[in-house]
């Protein structure tokens, strides 16, 4: 079997994250870190579902975020669940949320869409901070359990929670590998081509562009529970429109309708916070720039920027082998003649 250059690629990026904890054993924080860039690649990826595939930008995806962050948090710590049933209970709320809003947000389209989701957004964060009897409030959730063990696995230890959250995105490369080969995606990549376009040749655009919604608001409500019990303490800033602009800026530099970007975008940004670290007020003064110019010279973000090259590549192979081949039945019939 050939491997090509993009699964390579995907091989190299998961041995990384799995020797990744050897080379960190010494340092707690920055194996945190990864932990947590793993959960907003979570969503991320979710994300990626419903603004690359359909191109409807939702901005509303830290509000679910935060719901399952929230549900997992006061089951576990306030009401005293197993991680596990809180967690599963989050993940059903969160989508069943995101249907529920589907149905009202998917009635408007393009900038009105955005307009209303990022009003639904921060209405789950002023629900979640201003709610005080139930939330907490500023003050936050502290206490908030780990998954509980699973045979000999103890979850509590950070390398093994990391090994967790390195499972859970390897599921959503795959779901997204899934989906971008199978007729679903390219139904959806209709949709975002041309909803009228795609109405008209008997897409059901309503029903794909609901069950699109729903699924990127279950990957951020999941993400938000494994947060959670990663963070151990919570805060309504969790479900801050700020963190949708930075998901969104994590999709942006990745790649959107690409496998690997949500995950390799995530991971480089979250690299360039921490590098930037110490002039936190400023970071975005030396990022700023590096985004805009990924945005301006490479809008398919790096991953889709490999793509096409990797595609021009292939391209330039097949129309020179024709020429090749000509060439040579040429020479043979000059070499024919002349004998």
């Amino acid at each position: 079997m050939k491997l090509t250059l993009q699964g390579i690629g995907m091989i190299a990026v998961a041995v990384a994250l799995l020797f990744a904890p050897l080379a960190l054993t010494e340092n707690q924080y920055l194996l945190r870190v990864l932990t947590q860039a793993l959960c907003y690649a979570t969503a991320v990826y979710g994300l990626n579902i419903i603004l690359g595939y359909t191109g409807q930008l939702s901005l509303a995806q830290a509000g679910f975020f935060g719901i399952g962050v929230y549900t997992v948090a006061l089951l576990t710590a306030e009401h005293d669940w197993p991680f596990w049933g809180a967690f599963f209970v989050g993940m059903i709320l969160t989508t069943v949320v995101g249907f529920i809003a589907g149905l009202f947000a998917l009635r408007t389209r393009e900038a009105y869409f955005a307009v209303f989701t990022m009003a639904l957004g921060l209405i789950i964060y002023m629900v979640l901070s201003r709610w005080t009897s139930v939330t907490g409030g500023y003050d936050g959730v502290r206490g908030i359990k780990f998954p509980e063990n699973i045979g000999p696995i103890d979850f509590s230890e950070p390398i093994v929670f990391y090994f967790l959250m390195v499972l859970v995105v390897a599921f959503c490369v795959y779901l997204t590998y899934t989906l971008k080969t199978s007729n679903v995606g390219r139904t959806l990549l209709a949709i975002r081509t041309s909803e009228d376009l795609a109405s008209s040749i008997g897409i059901n655009v309503g029903l794909n562009k609901q069950l699109a919604f729903t699924a990127s608001a279950g990957l951020a409500g999941t993400a938000g529970g494994l947060f959670a019990s990663a963070q151990g303490f919570i805060e309504p800033e969790v479900a801050h429109i700020d963190l949708t602009f930075e998901l969104l800026m994590f999709l942006l530099v990745g790649g959107m309708a690409t496998v690997m970007g949500p995950l390799i975008g995530t991971l480089l940004v979250m690299a360039l916070f921490e590098l930037f670290q110490d002039f936190q007020s400023y970071r975005f003064l030396f990022l700023g720039p590096i985004i805009i110019a990924l945005i301006i010279f490479m809008p398919q973000g790096l991953i889709g920027k490999l793509n096409e090259l990797i595609a021009r590549r292939r391209r330039r192979k097949t129309t020179s082998a024709p020429q090749q081949s000509q060439t040579t039945e040429h020479t043979e019939k000059e070499s024919v003649s002349s004998c």
